[in-house]
């Protein structure tokens, strides 16, 4: 796959399908930038990338605070140059309906979910451009872009702005020859299907609804996800761009 020394900024890397695709890139010779707020997974990803023989390093960062986006962003730049490519995958599952959630929570989800994803894709691309060259952008989006629920009211509001954006976004950057896709995941087993869980009250319990609601009748596995991710951020997908693609067992078609 096409991604062998190119430089890629991963936010949310520290865990689930953010380091699962930290380590898929980093196996295809990539230069990896794991840039996340937990300290502690986050470098246990890259020390793991290190051992198999890979290239990365950590970066802390909150990503709703746009001078630690432009933190990351010039860390990658002072150690290996420009970015080839953007993974946005840092993101809040809130677990709230409409009536229970607050302005402060429907704001902070947008800002983790979709602001971010705005300041590293504008911020970026900037640095693609000056450095003559183009790039790929990819979101982690969500089914929940294209179906509703009961609960995660603003999870669901950001998601949908996340698959807008990113046509917005490849339309923009297209005379730059920068792409930008977005991959749609379904129930993944990560850390963060497993706080849902728990947020029902009975993680065990919550866990068997999860699964009940699967066509295939099991989870999607990080690994998977990754996969998209590379195949869409890689030379191969050239002739993709503004595209979202779903990855997520058929949940969205039945």
């Amino acid at each position: 796959m096409g991604l062998r020394d190119n430089i890629a900024v991963i936010t949310g890397a520290a865990n689930g399908i953010g380091a699962a695709t930290a380590r898929r890139f980093a196996d295809e010779g990539a230069r990896v930038v794991v840039a996340d707020r937990d300290v502690a997974h986050g470098e246990s990803v890259v020390a793991a990338i290190r051992e198999r023989g890979g290239q990365a390093l950590f970066c802390a960062c909150d990503v709703t605070v746009e001078a630690q986006v432009e933190r990351v962003l010039e860390t990658t730049l002072h150690a290996w140059g420009a970015p080839d490519i953007v993974v946005n995958n840092a993101g809040w599952q809130l677990n709230k309906p409409l009536l229970d959630t607050t302005v402060e929570e429907f704001d902070a989800v947008l800002r983790t979910n979709l602001t971010s994803m705005f300041m590293f894709t504008r911020n970026a691309a900037r640095l693609m451009i000056e450095a003559g060259k183009g790039g790929s952008v990819v979101n982690v989006c969500s089914t929940f872009a294209v179906v509703g629920s009961p609960g995660y009211t603003a999870y669901h509001a950001s998601k949908g702005g996340v698959a807008s954006f990113t046509r917005a976004a490849a339309i923009s950057l297209m005379p730059y020859n920068i792409r930008v896709n977005a991959v749609g995941p379904g129930t993944v087993d990560t850390p963060g299907l497993h706080s849902g869980a728990r947020d029902t009250g009975d993680e065990a319990a919550g866990l068997q609804g999860f699964l009940a609601l699967q066509p295939l009748k099991r989870f999607g596995r990080p690994e998977e996800i990754a996969e998209v991710i590379a195949f869409l951020a890689a030379d191969e997908a050239g002739f993709v761009t503004g595209a979202l693609w779903m990855a997520d067992g058929g949940y969205t078609i039945v």
